[in-house]
């Protein structure tokens, strides 16, 4: 058995990192009001590190056309619409008017407001209905885990080859090995099976955050 290199994340290693991936201004109010005013869902939010790696990867790949899958309080969103080019478009998808209304002040103070196009309905709904042809450069996906599958198979027809899918929470909290469990758990442990078996894409799983993982599209 291999064993890791990865250090204990003490609470003063996490602030070490999350101190070389600064947020901005604005990124840095709407995640602190995220968890002020949502405390109970804040764990939704992707994690402060992820910001920085989600605008590095579309600056990498020269994304222009995003399509996001689960946006709460729009702090992804943010990350990736201000390292768009100009012309880019983030499409956001998400079902609550709530939680994207933070989302949308954050994104109107940072000045990127016309690069996110948020789509308030079933995000499966919105996927069936966007173009057919590949068309899109980059994916982040981090909704609900049981939709996963059904997402993937919508998403990865329409990726560009080249194209980034990016998907959150593929360790699920660490409970992702243990067989016994149901839920999201089960769900996410389906889900890493058919992305491995996918012969469209290669892939990687990473330790960032709750598992975080990238596949590109062959």
């Amino acid at each position: 058995m291999y064993q890791t290199k990865n250090p204990q994340l003490t609470p003063e290693l996490y602030a070490y990192v999350l101190d070389h991936n600064p947020l901005d201004a604005v990124q840095r109010e709407l995640v602190d009001v995220t968890h002020r005013q949502l405390a109970d869902d804040a764990g939704l939010q992707t994690a402060p590190e992820q910001g920085p790696l989600l605008a590095f990867l579309v600056r990498l790949t020269g994304a222009r056309q995003i399509v996001e899958v689960g946006t709460f309080t729009g702090f992804s969103t943010l990350s990736m619409a201000q390292a768009l080019p100009e012309g880019g478009r983030v499409i956001a998808c998400d079902v609550s008017e709530e939680w994207t209304a933070y989302g949308r002040e954050a994104w109107a103070k940072a000045g990127v407001a016309d690069r996110v196009d948020l789509r308030i309905a079933p995000a499966i709904d919105t996927l069936r209905a966007l173009p057919q042809d590949p068309w899109i450069d980059l994916v982040f996906l981090d909704a609900d885990k049981a939709s996963y599958i059904a997402y993937w198979e919508e998403l990865v027809p329409r990726m560009r080859p080249g194209g980034l899918l990016v998907v959150d929470n593929t360790l699920f909290h660490g409970e992702v090995t243990d067989q016994e469990r149901g839920g999201g758990a089960a769900a996410i442990r389906a889900f890493n099976e058919h992305v491995r078996a996918d012969a469209r894409v290669e892939d990687v799983l990473l330790t960032v955050a709750d598992g975080l993982t990238l596949a590109r599209r062959l």
